[in-house]
C-alpha cells in the first residue's frame, strides 16, 4: 500500500511539474495526524507497526545518506571556481545567521533540551540546499552543464559538507546522560580512522579488482558491512547513525577507471526505491497540521520569510559580487532554495535528539515542502526552457570559437537520477 501510495503521488507530482519525491513527502504527510483528527494514520499504520515501519525508514535512511556521499564529487571543489565557493558561502552564513536571530525569537515558545543547540540548530535547518533534489531538477529542465547549473550543483555541493558538519557539531552539543557524553569527542578521531584506515582498504578491494570488471558478492558484503558498522559507530558515539553512512559515502575511493560506483549506486537505488517511501510515511506520521492556529501560522510566516530571503538574498548578493548578471544570479538563488529530502532528513535529526518539538518539526517541514515546490515554477519564469542554453551557455561557451563539448566531457553525474 505504501508503494502504491508513493507512486501515485510521484505521478501526480510529475504531471504538475515537480519532482516525484516531493509527491512522496506529501503523500506521507496526507496520511499522517494532520487530516481527519489522525483517523488515516490510526486506521492504516496502527501504534504496534510503527516500530516496525521505523526500522524499515531507518535502513532506507542509512542507504540513501550513503548514496549521497558517495555521490559527492570532490573535483566540483577543485575546478568550481571562486564564483561557486563565494555563492556557498553567501547561501550558508547569511541564513545560518538570519536562522539563529528567528531561533531566539522562537525560543520562547517551543522547549528544546538546549538553548544553544535550538538555535544552531534552527540556523543549519535553514541553510540546507537538496543536492540529489538540485540534480534531478537540472536534469529534467535541460539545465545540467549549463553554467547556472554547473554552478548550482558545485556550491550546493559545498553547502551539503558544510551543513552536516555542521549539524554534527550541534548534536554532540546536546546534552546526555552525562555518563558517556565523552563518546562524542572520538567523532573526528573516527573520521581520521575512516579515512587513513579504511579508505586504503577500500582502494585495495575495490579499485584494483581491474576496470570494468563487475563489483564481486565479497566486494558488496564489505560494502554493506562497512556501511552498517560505521552508522553504528556513530550512534554509540553520540550522534545520528546518518553521519556514519554519509562519512563511509565520503570514503568510498573514486577511481576513473572503474564503474563501481554506478554499479553500486544502482544497486541501492533499488532498494531506496522500496524503503525511502516507508521513510516518508514514518516522517509524515510526526507531521500534525491541525491545531496549528493563529501562533502557527504567524511562526510558519516568519520561518517562510527567513529561509526564502536567507538563501535567495544570501546566494543573490554573493554571485552578483563576482559580476554575474543579475537574472543569472536569480536563477542560481532559485536552484540554491531547493530543499527536498534533506531537509527532511535534518529536521529527523533535531526531532530524535529533542532538538525539536512536532509542532516546531510540522512548520519547519511545510517549509522545506513549499521552497521546493516553488523552485520549478520560478526556473519557468526565469529560465523557460527555450531560453535556457542561450541565456545560460554552457560553461565552456565563453567565445565563439569554443568547440563544442563532448558528451564525456559534461558535468559528472549528468543525465543521472539522483539517489
Amino acid at each position: 500500500m505504501i508503494l502504491v501510495l508513493a507512486r501515485l503521488a510521484g505521478r501526480l507530482a510529475r504531471a504538475l511539474g515537480q519532482p516525484p519525491v516531493l509527491g512522496e513527502i506529501v503523500g506521507g504527510i496526507l496520511v499522517g495526524s494532520t487530516l481527519f483528527d489522525g483517523a488515516i494514520a490510526e486506521t492504516l499504520f496502527p501504534h504496534e507497526v510503527r516500530p516496525y515501519l521505523g526500522a524499515l525508514a531507518n535502513i532506507g535512511l542509512v542507504l540513501f545518506m550513503f548514496v549521497v556521499g558517495l555521490e559527492f564529487d570532490f573535483s566540483r571543489l577543485h575546478g568550481s571556481g571562486r564564483v561557486a565557493g563565494v555563492t556557498a558561502l553567501g547561501a550558508t552564513v547569511v541564513p545560518f545567521g538570519l536562522g539563529c536571530l528567528l531561533a531566539l525569537h522562537l525560543a520562547a515558545s517551543h522547549q528544546a533540551t538546549s538553548r544553544l543547540s535550538f538555535v544552531l540548530f534552527i540556523g543549519v535547518a535553514l541553510s540546507v540546499t537538496a543536492f540529489p533534489v538540485l540534480a534531478r531538477i537540472l536534469d529534467d529542465r535541460g539545465m545540467t552543464g549549463t553554467r547556472a547549473g554547473t554552478l548550482a550543483l558545485s556550491a550546493a555541493a559545498v553547502c551539503d559538507l558544510a551543513v552536516w558538519t555542521m549539524l554534527s557539531f550541534v548534536q554532540a552539543l546536546v546534552d546526555g546522560d552525562g555518563r558517556d557524553h565523552w563518546r562524542v569527542t572520538l567523532a573526528i578521531p573516527f573520521a581520521l580512522f575512516l579515512y587513513v584506515g579504511v579508505r586504503p582498504l577500500l582502494t585495495k578491494i575495490l579499485v584494483r579488482q581491474g576496470a570494468g570488471r563487475p563489483l564481486t558478492g565479497n566486494s558488496r558484503v564489505v560494502l554493506l558491512s562497512g556501511l552498517l558498522a560505521s552508522s553504528a559507530m556513530t550512534q554509540w558515539l553520540g550522534l545520528h547513525f546518518v553521519f556514519g553512512a554519509f562519512l563511509f559515502g565520503l570514503v568510498v575511493p573514486r577511481s576513473a577507471n572503474s564503474g563501481y560506483r554506478q554499479e553500486v549506486t544502482q544497486d541501492i537505488k533499488s532498494a531506496t526505491n522500496l524503503l525511502l517511501p516507508v521513510y516518508f510515511i514514518v516522517a509524515g506520521l510526526n507531521v500534525d497540521l491541525s491545531e496549528v492556529g493563529l501562533q502557527g501560522l504567524g511562526e510558519l510566516s516568519l520561518i517562510m520569510l527567513v529561509a526564502v530571503t536567507g538563501k535567495f538574498g544570501g546566494a543573490w548578493l554573493a554571485a552578483r559580487s563576482q559580476g554575474m548578471p543579475p537574472r543569472d544570479c536569480a536563477v542560481l538563488a532559485t536552484l540554491m532554495n531547493t530543499r527536498g529530502l534533506t531537509e527532511l532528513v535534518a529536521l529527523s535529526v533535531g526531532l530524535q535528539a529533542g532538538i525539536l518539538d512536532e509542532r516546531l518539526y510540522s512548520l519547519m517541514t511545510v517549509m522545506a515542502v513549499v521552497t521546493t515546490a516553488a523552485t520549478g515554477p520560478l526556473l519557468a519564469w526565469l529560465a523557460p526552457r527555450r531560453e535556457s542554453a542561450k541565456a545560460f551557455g554552457r560553461p565552456d561557451d565563453q567565445s565563439r570559437t569554443a568547440p563544442a563539448r563532448s558528451p564525456a566531457a559534461q558535468v559528472p553525474g549528468e543525465g543521472q537520477s539522483p539517489p
